[in-house]
């Protein structure tokens, strides 16, 4: 007879160890991802002012997907 040890990990055994292992691994990652809130930069004028430029590719955007224009 052999007598050899093998370590077998049950099913249930094996998804706990990786369920925690996932969650230690998440909260790992969020906390750098936590910063500060910032204030906004911009002024009443810049807030307010006109961004949207149809430029060349917008245009062709528009005339591929049949938009109307």
């Amino acid at each position: 007879m052999r007598d050899e040890k093998k370590t077998t990990v049950g099913r249930r055994d094996f998804l706990r160890t990786v369920g925690v292992g996932t969650v230690g691994a998440g909260a790992t990652l969020a906390t750098p991802l936590i910063t500060p809130a910032q204030a906004d930069s911009e002024n009443d004028a810049e807030k307010r002012k006109a961004r949207y430029k149809e430029t060349d590719h917008v245009k062709a955007y528009y005339r591929v997907n049949r938009y109307p224009g």
